[in-house]
C-alpha cells in the first residue's frame, strides 16, 4: 500500500534525487526540467517535466528513473507527464546547477534567454582556468544542448551549456 506524503515539498525532494543521465553531477531539479509534482486521489502521483529541447533522448531515462524513486518510496501509482510547452530554458537551472556545471568542467550559461535574433558576440569562460579567452571550434558539443570550445590560454577543449529560450 502506497504512503501519502501530502507535502508537494516531499514529493519534490523525491523527484529531486532524478539525475540527469547526460550530465550526471545535475539533478532534473538543478536543470529545471521538473515543473510540478502533485500527489492526487489514491496517493497517485503526477511528475511534469520538460525536456530542454523537444528530441532530447534521456527523458526516457529520467521517466524511467521518476517511476523507480516513486516506487521506492512507497507509490504505486506514478504518471510521469512530458509538457513541450513553455519550452524549456536555460533560466530555469538553479544557480547551485551552474555551479555544478563548471565544478564538472562545462562552462555554465551565462546570462538570460532571449527572444528574437542577438547579433552580439560573447566570451565564455573556461571552466578550467576562468580565462575569458576561449573561442567555439563546433556549433554543437557532446549534446545539442552544448557546444565546444577552446581555452587559447590553458589550451584545453570545453563544453559550454548554451543558453536557450
Amino acid at each position: 500500500m502506497s504512503k501519502l506524503i501530502a507535502d508537494t515539498e516531499d514529493l519534490f525532494a523525491i523527484a529531486s534525487k532524478v539525475s540527469d543521465p547526460e550530465i550526471p553531477v545535475l539533478s532534473i531539479a538543478d536543470l529545471g526540467i521538473l515543473r510540478e509534482v502533485n500527489v492526487g486521489e489514491g496517493n497517485a502521483v503526477q511528475v511534469v517535466i520538460t525536456p530542454t529541447y523537444s528530441g532530447c533522448p534521456a527523458m526516457d531515462v529520467i521517466s524511467e528513473d521518476l517511476y523507480k524513486v516513486f516506487g521506492e518510496a512507497g507509490f504505486e501509482q506514478v504518471e510521469v507527464k512530458l509538457v513541450l510547452t513553455p519550452a524549456w530554458s536555460t533560466d530555469w537551472m538553479t544557480e547551485e546547477g551552474k555551479a555544478k556545471l563548471e565544478a564538472y568542467g562545462i562552462a555554465p550559461p551565462t546570462g538570460k534567454g532571449h527572444a528574437g535574433r542577438v547579433t552580439l558576440g560573447m566570451s565564455v569562460k573556461c571552466p578550467r582556468c576562468h580565462s575569458l579567452n576561449t573561442r567555439e571550434l563546433a556549433r554543437f558539443g557532446s549534446t545539442s544542448c552544448k557546444a565546444l570550445y577552446t581555452c587559447k590560454d590553458c589550451l584545453e577543449p570545453f563544453d559550454y551549456f548554451k543558453v536557450l529560450s
